[in-house]
C-alpha cells in the first residue's frame, strides 16, 4: 500500500521540498516530470497546482497534499485537516490575501468600492468578503500580474503578499486584509479512516511539525568548570532549560541547550567571558516536544 501525497507546484515547491528534507525526506523533481520522487516506497507524489490541490484530495484522486488554507475555502472542499503548516516561500509564516488600491486613488475603504471592479484569483471568498461588508462590485477573475491592472483595467485587487514589496512596487497601498492564510496538510475523508493510511499522516504530522519547530534555531553544547557554572547559566536566557550533566573529570560539567539562532552570535562571547569552553554550536533539522 502507498500514500499518494500532492505536492504543491509553484511558489509554495521549494519551501515544501526543503521542509521535507528537514523532516527526513528527500523529494527529487524533474522539470519533465509532475511524478517527483521519494525516498519513501510507502509514499509517492505528485505535482499539483495549490489552486488545484483541494479539489482532486476531495475527489480522492490524492489521498493527501498540502496546499494553502485559501484555496481549501476558495473550492469549498470537503477534506480532513491533518496539520495546520505555518511556513510559507519567504518568511515561513502566515501570507495575507489583501484589498490594495493606487496609492494616489479616491479608495479608503472597502465602502468606496460600491459599483467598483476588482480583479482577483481569489474570486468566491473575495465576494464572502464584500457581502460581509454589504458591498456589491464586479469581481473579475484575474490570470496573473494582478498586482499591474489598477487603474486602467480594475479598481482594485484583492492579492496575496507575504511582505507587501510587489505591491508598493507598483504604487498600491492595502486597504484591508480579506483572508489570512497558511499551508494545510489536508486528506481525503476516506483515506483518512483507512487506518494505515492514517497512521502514515500522523507520523508525517509529527515529523513535519518538527522540522517547523526548529527552523530558526541551533542547538549549543559547552562545557564549564562547576565555579563558573552559575556564571554560564546566567548568560543563557531565563526561558530557556538547558540540560546540565557531569563529564568524567569531577570538577566539569556538560551544559546542552537550544537557542534561537540570531541570538548566537551575542550569547557565545558572553559564554566565553563566563568561563565556558569547547563551545559547540550545530544546526537543528526537527525538534519533537
Amino acid at each position: 500500500m502507498k500514500l499518494k501525497l500532492g505536492i504543491p507546484k509553484g511558489s509554495l515547491e521549494n519551501a515544501t521540498v526543503e521542509l521535507f528534507r528537514r523532516a527526513g525526506f528527500n523529494i527529487s523533481v524533474s522539470s519533465r516530470s509532475y511524478f517527483p520522487s521519494i525516498d519513501d516506497p510507502e509514499m509517492e507524489c505528485m505535482l499539483i497546482r495549490a489552486q488545484e490541490m483541494a479539489r482532486y484530495v476531495e475527489d480522492g484522486i490524492l489521498d493527501a497534499g498540502l496546499t494553502g488554507l485559501d484555496w481549501v475555502e476558495e473550492v469549498g472542499a470537503d477534506v480532513h485537516v491533518v496539520a495546520d503548516l505555518v511556513y510559507a516561500k519567504q518568511s515561513f509564516g502566515k501570507v495575507r490575501w489583501v484589498l490594495a488600491v493606487p496609492e494616489t486613488g479616491p479608495f479608503q475603504s472597502v465602502k468606496d468600492l460600491e459599483g467598483k471592479i476588482i480583479a482577483t484569483e481569489l474570486v468566491e471568498a473575495t465576494k464572502k468578503y464584500l457581502a460581509r461588508n454589504g458591498v456589491t462590485a464586479k469581481v473579475e477573475f484575474s490570470w496573473g500580474a494582478t498586482e499591474v491592472k489598477p487603474p486602467v483595467l480594475a479598481d482594485a485587487i484583492v492579492e496575496v503578499t507575504e511582505t507587501g514589496s510587489s505591491l508598493r512596487a507598483n504604487n498600491l497601498k492595502i486597504l484591508e486584509t480579506v483572508l489570512e492564510s497558511n499551508t494545510q496538510l489536508i486528506a481525503n475523508k476516506g483515506a483518512w479512516q483507512d487506518e494505515w493510511k492514517r497512521k502514515k499522516l500522523q507520523d508525517l504530522k509529527l515529523l513535519l511539525d518538527g522540522a517547523i519547530g526548529a527552523m530558526g534555531k541551533v542547538g549549543l553544547m559547552l562545557n564549564v568548570h562547576k565555579d563558573n557554572l552559575a556564571a554560564v547559566l546566567g548568560v543563557l536566557p531565563a526561558l530557556k532549560r538547558p540540560t546540565v550533566s557531569g563529564l568524567s573529570e569531577g570538577e566539569w560539567m556538560a551544559v546542552n541547550t537550544i537557542l534561537d539562532e540570531s541570538t548566537v552570535r551575542t550569547i557565545i562571547p558572553r559564554l566565553k567571558q563566563a568561563g565556558a569552553e569547547g563551545i559547540v554550536e550545530y544546526p537543528l533539522n526537527k525538534i519533537v516536544m
